[in-house]
């Protein structure tokens, strides 16, 4: 078969990869000018890693990723340091990554310590989270886990999240995987996210791949004797199948002849975008490398990673670096500012984390956004996800919407984009 595949990313390369290994042609479509898609990487000058555009990493559950690299054979430089999380409480933070940590954290009294053990332990052991889907977190969590651990903690991170507007709505099941698939433990890959996906793409192309490069796709419509016409930047190609690894709202654009109410169902899928920003640092700004931000304690974005407290400044030339990043709708004002605009409204809040922080510190900014970056799954969600195979024959969907009830991540894009192979061969 010959097989298109729109989108070089977590998804779009692993499909590509087993398809090509059973024999089929394969091009695979990047509108942009690398592989690697929301996890890919940029490099300074004088850094020896490359550092992903937005905060990734990966868990030591992640059984996807693990399988994908040991057919690639660089299992061994997936590396799985433990780095410290922090959460704020009354105007300072604390580390919180253990149950040590939860026995001595000031905001919680012991009942609070004890519902907070046996809901996370009961959640973690529940075998089907689908079944939860019919619970929202902002109802369910309170009446179990207790009404303290859940404004403390889980309503600020639903709301930082989602936004106001969509909290409450979430549902349960989408908190279980986050429970379930998380681990202490956080791994990356020797080099950075885009070495892995480099060497991914590379493999690829050994196996006959072709990979274009700043090629956006414009339409897929279906042929009159079979297979589907692909219009591509060197105009049209034909293709016995098509897999984009696109936003449903992105498939409904370019596939005018799906169904209306297949692309009705990709419309009403609701997610939202990221903005993160990258900012380097002479010196190191704190001893801890994640901290999830409460919205009401008015700071500027939701979190604020500092990855060399992850992985050391000696691989990024000397330099500390910072994330700070937040999951908006694409009509919130962060889309339309520019880098000196944003650090501007973000430098002040640093010295929260750091007294002693001043601008001198400050060496370099990156300012990176994405409209799709946060599927969002209300009530009974399940329903609403679209087939993986479209109405349209040969013509397949594999986004990040279709990981569910799993948030999105690399190792569930690859988990995807493979079993959405499978299906293209009849597997």
């Amino acid at each position: 078969m010959r097989v298109a595949i729109i989108g070089a990313g977590a998804t779009g390369l692993p499909a590509a990869f087993d398809l090509s290994g059973a024999g089929h042609e394969v091009v695979v479509y990047e509108a942009g000018d690398q592989v690697g898609g929301l996890a890919a990487g940029f490099k300074a000058d004088h850094w020896d890693w490359t550092l992903e555009k937005f905060y990734h990493h990966w868990f030591t559950s992640d059984v996807h990723i693990q399988k994908l690299a040991d057919d690639l054979g660089c299992r061994d430089k997936i590396i799985y340091p433990r780095p410290v999380t922090a959460v704020y409480y009354e105007g300072k933070f604390y580390p919180f990554d253990s149950p040590q940590r939860w026995i001595t954290f000031p905001g919680f009294s012991w009942l609070d310590v004890v519902r907070f053990g046996l809901v996370g332990a009961f959640l973690r052991f529940y075998p089907n989270g689908k079944r939860l889907e019919k619970y929202t977190a902002d109802e369910w969590l309170p009446k179990w886990m207790g009404r303290r651990p859940y404004e403390l903690l889980w309503k600020p991170l639903l709301i930082g999240k989602f936004g106001e507007e969509n909290y409450r709505r979430v549902n349960l099941a989408w908190f279980w995987a986050r429970i379930k698939a998380r681990t202490p433990h956080l791994g990356t890959f020797e080099g950075g996210f885009q070495a892995f996906l480099d060497t991914l793409a590379d493999a690829c192309r050994a196996r006959g791949v072709e990979i274009r490069l700043g090629a956006p796709i414009e339409r897929v419509t279906a042929h009159p004797d079979g297979g589907l016409i692909v219009e591509t930047p060197e105009g049209p190609q034909r293709f016995d199948h098509c897999i984009a690894t696109t936003s449903p709202r992105a498939l409904a654009r370019m596939a005018p002849e799906l169904p209306a109410a297949y692309r009705d169902q990709l419309l009403a899928l609701k997610s939202l975008g990221a903005v993160v920003m990258v900012i380097t640092l002479d010196r190191q700004l704190t001893d801890y490398y994640w901290f999830n931000l409460p919205k009401d304690s008015n700071f500027p974005y939701l979190a604020m990673v500092e990855h060399t407290n992850f992985i050391p400044p000696e691989h990024y030339g000397g330099d500390h670096i910072l994330y700070c990043g937040d999951y908006l709708s694409t009509e919130h004002e962060y889309f339309n500012m520019s880098a000196d605009e944003l650090l501007e409204r973000f430098l002040p809040s640093l010295k929260n984390f750091n007294p002693k922080f001043e601008r001198s510190w400050v060496k370099q900014k990156w300012l990176f956004k994405a409209p799709y970056a946060q599927p969002v799954p209300f009530v009974d969600h399940s329903r609403n996800i679209p087939d993986v195979k479209t109405p349209v024959d040969g013509l397949w969907l594999a986004s990040m919407s279709q990981v569910y009830p799993w948030d999105r991540g690399t190792n569930f894009a690859v988990e995807l984009g493979r079993d959405v192979a499978a299906k293209v061969m009849g597997k």
